[in-house]
């Protein structure tokens, strides 16, 4: 079981690109050399699907060995995390419930429009809780949590491709991207290649 990343977003109104407040990631299972393009490629996803969600929502997508778990609460904070199949998305939804409300307990909700990056934002626990969240049995007490969670629909999309709008393609969005660097357009690019070459289907 693995939490690969947890990152805070301010979801902006409709055609403004959301705002990453803090990230912390875990990439101790990716190579030196990968771990730039991983983080930037987890970001940029991050955003993507922050964009499209509607508020509030739950949403869960698989992506390859991948899951990617969107929280927009009503007040437009939004918590993405990545993680492994085994990694419980009850307890993905648990966590990022949590972590979004121990924010706004630090961070007061006046203040977020003055967050210009993650450099300015003042909330330091989020690495800690990564670390925390990586025991999924932190979470198995949270019945009651839990309950409010299966009340809530959760979306389930099989790939980042059916969040996309009619005619938009996953390659183009990496192309235009101005957030991803060259060598991070160049991995996705490889991977794809690797991907299709490796596939049976």
């Amino acid at each position: 079981m693995k939490l690969y990343s947890i990152l805070l977003f301010q979801k902006s109104a409709i055609g403004q690109k959301p705002k990453l407040l803090k990230d912390a990631y875990d990439l101790k299972d990716f190579s030196f050399f990968q771990k730039g393009s991983v983080k930037e490629f987890m970001d940029f996803t991050g955003r993507l699907l922050v964009e499209r969600a509607a508020t509030p929502s739950r949403t869960s997508i698989k992506e390859q060995e991948y899951f990617i778990h969107c929280y927009v609460r009503q007040d437009n904070l939004t918590g993405v995390c990545i993680t492994d199949g085994e990694y419980e998305a009850r307890v993905a939804f648990t966590m990022l419930s949590k972590v979004m409300e121990d924010f706004t307990n630090t961070i007061h909700p006046s203040q977020w429009d003055a967050i210009t990056n993650t450099a300015s934002c003042n909330y330091s626990k989020l690495p800690e809780l990564l670390v925390k969240w990586q025991n999924p049995r932190e979470a198995d007490s949270l019945t009651r949590v839990q309950d409010e969670i299966e009340e809530t629909k959760v979306v389930l999309h099989n790939t980042i491709a059916s969040v996309l709008e009619r005619g938009e393609k996953l390659d183009d969005l990496v192309k235009a991207s101005e957030n991803l660097s060259e060598q991070s357009k160049m991995f996705y690019t490889q991977a794809r290649k690797m991907n299709k070459c490796c596939s049976w289907a």
